[in-house]
C-alpha cells in the first residue's frame, strides 16, 4: 500500500487522520469492504446460508450474540447457526454503519440494527406473515484483512429496544 504524501494528510483538516500507509482511495476501499461485509452477513443469516454466513469471519473470531455465549472458531459459529428453527424467517435491516480504520488491516464498525423474526408456518396474507419478534440492537465489529480479504474478527451483538 501507498504512503500518504504528507500535504494530503494536512489537507484533511477537520476530517479524519490519513493512515501513513492507505491512500485516500485505499482507505475508501477498505471502509466499504467492511460494510460491505457486515450486509453480506446479515443476507447469508436472514438466507439460511450458514457456511457463507460462518466465512464473513476470521478462522479464529469470536461472536458474542444477546445473552449467548461468545462462539470462538468459524466451526463454532457454524455449528451454532446450523441449530437454527429451519422455518424461522428473520430479516436484519443494518443501517448507519461507521467504520474507523485503525491500520491497514484492522478496522472497528458499528451498526444499528432492527430485527424482525416470525415463522415460515404462519400464514401468509396481503402483509405478509406476522412479526413475533421485533428488536432494536447493534453489532459492534472488529474487522482484520486476511488472505481471504477482511473479515469479521469480533461481533458483539447486543438488543438495545423492543416491542412487545
Amino acid at each position: 500500500m501507498s504512503e500518504v504524501p504528507a500535504t494530503a494528510a494536512a489537507g484533511n483538516a477537520g476530517s479524519l487522520p490519513a493512515l501513513p500507509s492507505l491512500s485516500p482511495l485505499e482507505r475508501l476501499l477498505a471502509e466499504q469492504a467492511c460494510r460491505d461485509l457486515v450486509a453480506r452477513a446479515v443476507q447469508c443469516t436472514d438466507s439460511h446460508r450458514h457456511e457463507d454466513f460462518a466465512a464473513c469471519f476470521a478462522a479464529d473470531a469470536v461472536l458474542t450474540r444477546p445473552g449467548g455465549e461468545p462462539l470462538t472458531g468459524r466451526e463454532a459459529i457454524l455449528a451454532s447457526y446450523r441449530t437454527r428453527p429451519a422455518d424461522r424467517i428473520t430479516r436484519h435491516l443494518v443501517t448507519s454503519t461507521v467504520v474507523t480504520l485503525e491500520s491497514a488491516t484492522r478496522a472497528r464498525g458499528l451498526s444499528c440494527v432492527l430485527l424482525w423474526s416470525g415463522e415460515a408456518a404462519d400464514a401468509q396474507g396481503p402483509s405478509g406473515r406476522p412479526a413475533r419478534r421485533q428488536v432494536m440492537g447493534e453489532f459492534d465489529d472488529v474487522f482484520i484483512f486476511t488472505a481471504e480479504g477482511w473479515r469479521i474478527a469480533r461481533r458483539d451483538a447486543r438488543f438495545l429496544l423492543y416491542a412487545p
